[in-house]
């Protein structure tokens, strides 16, 4: 394929000043030029002086619940108990399980509880997930159904992780394989050829069915959570190998580790206190730790490390630095400047979701306090110590949406809002960078995963339109 009159954008290096054709062949790039003479049977895409960027991945996606947003009660927004329960008591009546998501309780002056759900859901079981999806609201329908024995209050961490996969299994039944397809093309259509999920369950064994019905050839980096380690590495799956042979585009990602909790949810943990008490909470010991990521180096698996909170991030680290394990920090949303400088020495990934400070920063001073709001999303320090980025979306704690998560990355905040510490704001090369898989300005050798848009990326991020997403070497959407 001939992509004709590009203009390429400097994402890592200069770029040409004015338009030039790029040749592909096969799922390389192979040439830029100025006005490249056509190949026998080559096909020709006329750009019209668009502009070119490698394609876009979302570095952190719960792919199963992202996809069936659209059928979930919608909760987001909610300011107290009693509205969230006004949506849910508004649901459409039925038997089967309802299941809603995105409230946010760190501020309700009444915290959710078992009794209070029952009172507008009778036998109907209702489960309700938390926007930083780190706690699961369940009426007494649902604890029976999924054999939780009766509590007073929400679930959180690894005791709602526990529930979870059987949660996504039942609505997966409810409402069939259609959604993951409407999801990767929506992801298409946003210049998006790749997305590394990390939903609750063994990818490796359930996506090669699942990708074929998807029918949609993206490319997908699926992951394994500790309780299938020995499965994953029974098979011989490795970081980067292909858990079906028949699907290149489909390859083993990470183990995925939570290790803390999250800000929304006060499970964060971290060295200072929460208002009323306590540190949150860490999911996994420190010896547990070392012992997971050394058997990850041990099998060539790549570690995806959860640490929300500044103790956690410090325990993170130094457990990659202890095993020799490789991979990423997800999230680092607080963090101590040491900890910064370890993870650039040991040359980690810091994969970051900066679409979150648009609902954190409300709640972070009031929780955390100033001096910690002040350490919080340190997109600037990582980089200037020399961390490299990688931007996503944790779906559906925010919108699959690169495009969302570069500009609050560079401007801190909504369009018209004043930006939030904006001394750790990143430049808009920096933000498209951190959010191509390490590929930078197009140039020969590179693969052909690629997104022509309507505007340049560096002068505007908010409300982009993506002409054509190119993945090794194929056209997956197109609407020049």
């Amino acid at each position: 394929m001939l992509l004709r009159d590009v203009r390429l954008v400097p994402v890592d290096r200069p770029a040409p000043t004015g338009p030039v054709d790029v040749r592909l062949d096969g799922t390389r790039v192979t040439e830029v030029g100025e006005s490249l003479p056509g190949l026998p049977a080559e096909k020709a895409l006329d750009a019209a002086g668009r502009w070119l960027i490698p394609g876009l991945w979302d570095a952190h996606v719960h792919l199963g619940q992202w996809a069936r947003q659209g059928t979930r009660l919608d909760l987001a927004g909610t300011t107290s108990r009693a509205e969230a329960l006004h949506r849910v008591a508004a649901a459409d009546s039925g038997t089967g399980l309802l299941v809603g998501g995105g409230f946010r309780p760190a501020t309700w002056s009444e915290p959710p509880t078992l009794a209070s759900l029952d009172d507008v859901t009778g036998e109907r079981p209702v489960v309700l997930v938390s926007g930083d999806a780190h706690a699961g609201w369940l009426n007494s329908a649902a604890l029976r159904r999924f054999g939780v024995p009766p509590r007073t209050d929400p679930l959180t961490e690894a005791a709602w992780f526990a529930v979870l996969p059987a949660v996504l299994a039942a609505e997966d039944a409810q409402i069939g394989p259609g959604a993951y397809t409407a999801a990767l093309q929506a992801a298409a259509r946003l210049g998006v050829v790749g997305v590394c999920d990390f939903e609750f369950e063994p990818g490796f064994a359930s996506w090669p069915d699942r990708y074929r019905a998807a029918g949609v050839p993206l490319r997908v980096r699926t992951s394994t959570y500790p309780v299938d380690l020995p499965a994953a590495t029974a098979a011989g799956l490795r970081t980067g190998s292909l858990p079906d042979p028949d699907q290149p585009l489909l390859t083993m990602g990470s183990l995925k580790i939570i290790s803390d909790g999250s800000l929304n949810t006060r499970t964060a943990h971290c060295y200072e206190s929460y208002p009323g008490g306590g540190h949150g909470v860490q999911n996994v010991a420190p010896t547990e730790l070392a012992d997971l990521l050394g058997l990850a180096s041990r099998s060539g698996l790549e570690v995806a490390l959860h640490a929300i909170g500044d103790a956690a991030a410090a325990l993170a680290v130094d457990a990659f630095a202890g095993s020799g394990a490789t991979g990423s920090v997800e999230h680092a949303q607080l963090m101590r400047a040491e900890e910064i400088d370890k993870m650039a020495a040991l040359g980690l990934v810091a994969s970051v979701q900066p679409a979150h400070l648009l609902d954190d920063r409300a709640v972070t001073a009031a929780i955390w306090g100033e001096e910690r709001a002040a350490r919080s999303f340190p997109l600037r320090g990582l980089v200037d110590a020399g961390v490299r980025l990688a931007l996503g979306s944790d779906a559906p704690v925010a919108r699959l949406d690169p495009w969302l998560a570069m500009a609050a990355a560079v401007h801190r905040g909504e369009p018209g809002d004043p930006p939030w510490h904006p001394e750790h704001a990143l430049t808009a090369a920096e933000a498209l960078a951190a959010s191509t898989g390490g590929l930078g300005t197009v140039r020969p050798g590179q693969i052909a995963d690629l997104a022509l848009l309507d505007a340049d990326p560096l002068r505007r991020l908010s409300g982009m339109e993506v002409a054509t997403t190119i993945v090794a070497g194929q056209v997956v959407h197109d609407a020049r």
